[in-house]
C-alpha cells in the first residue's frame, strides 16, 4: 500500500489536525504507571505543533460501551501528555458538540488539546457516519498514529479517514514500514518464531505464515501440541490433544509451500510449575509421564540459533518457554540475544510483537536491539494472520 505521511504536509499553520493516538495507558489510583504509549506519539504531536497546526488529540480509554463513565475519563491523562511533551495540553469534556468546538476554537497555532474519550459515544465503535462527521467538524486534516487500534473499524480510526485528508503519523509510519519489510517484500530467507501457550489462539497466524516464510520455529506450549501430533508422549505438559488433526494440516501445508518447521529436539521438564523447580533436560523419547515441559534444552536452542543464522529476515511472536519463571527462561533469552546480536551486526532484519513478546524480549535484554518491536498487540497479530486492518486500509493513498 501507499500512504501519505507528515512529510507530505506543508502550509498547515492554523489548520486543525485531528490526531488519533493511543492513550489507553495503565493507571493505578488515578496515576499513570507506564507512559510508553504517550512517548510513542510525542514525535507526531510535536512535529505538527512545530508546523503551526492546532493539534487536537482523539483517543479512547477502557471499554465504557458508549456511556460516559467517570473513571474512564481521559482528563487525568492530559497532564501526563503535557509532561512528556514539555508543553501545556488543554482538555475538553467531550469529543464532539459544543464543548469540543469551543475548546478547538480557543486554540492558538501550535497548541495541543485532548478531547474526551471517543468511546463515551456509541457511534464510535459502530463507526456511525453521523458521529464521524461530528468529529470531522473540528478538523481540517486527519492523522492516524494509533496502529494498535487500526484493526478496529471505528469512527476515529476508519470513518474520519474517509472524510478528511488522511496521513500516517510517525508511529504508524514506522510500524507499516517495518511490517512491509518483514512480510510485504522481505529479504529472504524469512524465519518466523512463534511461541506461546496454545495453538488454538494462533491457528490463523500459523496458516498464514507457512505460506509466506521459509522457516517456522514453534515454541512454548504450542510446540507440545505439535510434538504430540507427531506421536511424542508429552507427559503432563500443556497440550491441546484435540488439535492434532489441525496441526497435521498445518504441517502438510508447510511442506507443500516449502516452509521448514523447526520443532524442539529436547525438553526441559519439571514436576512443579514454579521458579527454581527441580528440572532436567531429556530427549523427546524420555519425557516422564508425571512431568511437564517448561522449556527446551541445549540441542533445541542450537537449532533455533542455526535457523536465525540462515535467515535474512525474522518475525518473532511469543516465547519459547515459560520465560516468566527461572530457570525456564533460558531458551527464550538465548535465542532473543542471538537474534539481537545478528541484528546489531547488520545481518538480520528483526521485527517482533504481540502478546508476551515485548516482555520476553525485554526480559532477555534484547528488545532494544531488534530492528522493530511493536507494542500494538491485537493489531500486530491480525496483521501476522494476513487480515486487512481497516484503519490501515483507510490510509491507502
Amino acid at each position: 500500500m501507499t500512504f501519505k505521511t507528515l512529510d507530505d504536509l506543508a502550509g498547515i499553520a492554523g489548520k486543525r489536525a485531528l490526531v488519533r493516538v493511543d492513550l489507553n495507558v495503565p493507571m493505578k489510583d488515578g496515576r499513570i504507571t507506564d507512559d510508553t504509549r504517550i512517548r510513542a506519539v510525542a514525535p507526531t504531536i510535536l512535529d505538527l505543533a512545530a508546523k503551526g497546526a492546532k493539534v487536537v488529540l482523539l483517543a479512547h480509554f477502557g471499554r465504557p460501551k458508549g456511556q460516559a463513565v467517570a473513571d474512564m475519563s481521559l482528563a487525568p491523562v492530559a497532564p501526563a501528555v503535557a509532561e512528556v511533551l514539555g508543553r501545556p495540553v488543554a482538555f475538553a469534556a467531550d469529543c464532539i458538540g459544543d464543548a469540543a468546538s469551543a475548546a478547538v476554537d480557543a486554540m492558538a497555532d501550535g497548541e495541543v488539546l485532548l478531547l474526551e474519550n471517543t468511546r463515551f459515544h456509541a457511534g464510535e465503535e459502530k463507526n456511525d457516519d453521523a458521529f464521524a462527521k461530528a468529529l470531522a467538524a473540528n478538523g481540517d486534516l486527519y492523522v492516524n498514529d494509533a496502529f494498535s487500534a487500526a484493526h478496529r473499524a471505528h469512527a476515529s480510526t476508519e470513518g474520519l479517514a474517509r472524510l478528511l485528508p488522511a496521513y500516517a503519523g510517525r508511529t504508524m509510519q514506522a510500524e507499516l514500514e517495518a511490517l512491509g519489510a518483514a512480510l510485504g517484500a522481505p529479504k529472504r530467507p524469512v524465519l518466523a518464531v512463534v511461541g506461546g501457550a496454545k495453538v488454538s489462539s494462533k491457528i490463523d497466524l500459523l496458516e498464514n505464515l507457512v505460506g509466506k516464510v521459509d522457516m517456522l520455529v514453534i515454541g512454548g506450549g504450542m510446540a507440545n501440541t505439535f510434538l504430540a501430533a507427531r506421536g511424542v508422549d508429552v507427559g503432563k505438559s500443556l497440550c491441546e490433544h484435540d488439535l492434532a488433526e489441525t496441526v497435521r494440516t498445518i504441517m502438510a501445508a508447510a511442506e507443500r509451500s516449502g516452509c521448514e518447521i523447526v520443532l524442539p529436539a529436547d525438553a526441559v521438564v519439571a514436576r512443579e510449575f514454579k521458579a527454581g523447580a527441580a528440572n532436567e533436560t531429556v530427549g523427546l523419547d524420555a519425557i516422564p509421564a508425571d512431568a511437564m515441559i517448561l522449556d527446551v534444552g541445549a540441542a533445541s536452542i542450537e537449532a533455533v540459533k542455526a535457523a536465525i543464522d540462515r535467515a535474512a529476515t525474522l518475525v518473532w511472536n511469543g516465547p519459547l518457554g515459560a520465560f516468566e519463571i527461572e530457570p525456564f527462561d533460558k531458551a527464550t533469552v538465548a535465542a532473543a540475544r542471538h537474534a539481537a546480536d545478528r541484528t546489531k551486526a547488520g545481518k538480520l532484519l528483526s521485527v517482533a510483537g504481540g502478546g508476551d513478546t515485548v516482555a520476553a524480549l525485554n526480559h532477555a535484554g534484547a528488545g532494544a536491539d531488534f530492528s522493530y518491536v511493536s507494542t500494538a498487540g491485537g493489531a500486530f497479530l491480525e496483521w501476522l494472520e494476513g487480515k486487512e486492518l481497516p484503519g490501515v486500509k483507510a490510509l491507502d493513498a
